[in-house]
């Protein structure tokens, strides 16, 4: 009984020590897709939002209950071309925009499509 309960205990104890912090990708996501177009990259328009793919690669709890996060972004436009984008910035459970996202574009891809005659 007592090997079960360790077993438990060492099975639930990582779980509880990870410190995720606020679910804030809406805020770099909005600021990444304004970028994007700033840059004449892609329209905002163009953009399937419904593909659109966030993952959350780290958060760190900082002093007085902020959190720098790092998202990854997959954007696709109506061709199916891709962006991917980098950011981080700081957030709070009361803020998610407590300081501005810096935004890195480490890949585009582009669909060539030919047409054969």
């Amino acid at each position: 009984m007592k090997k079960l309960l360790i077993v438990i205990l060492l099975a639930i104890l990582p779980i509880l020590s990870f410190a995720k912090g606020p679910d804030c990708d809406s805020w770099p996501m909005n600021v990444s897709e304004s970028w994007l177009q700033r840059e004449g990259i892609v329209d905002i328009k163009n953009l399937d939002e419904s593909k659109t793919k966030s993952t959350l690669l780290a958060s760190e709890k900082k002093a007085k209950g902020l959190y720098t996060q790092i998202y990854h972004f997959i954007f696709y436009d109506e061709k199916g071309n891709s962006y991917e984008i980098i950011t981080k910035n700081d957030a709070s459970y009361e803020e998610c925009s407590m300081t501005a996202a810096d935004v890195y574009l480490i890949s585009k891809s582009f669909i060539n499509k030919r047409v054969n005659k």
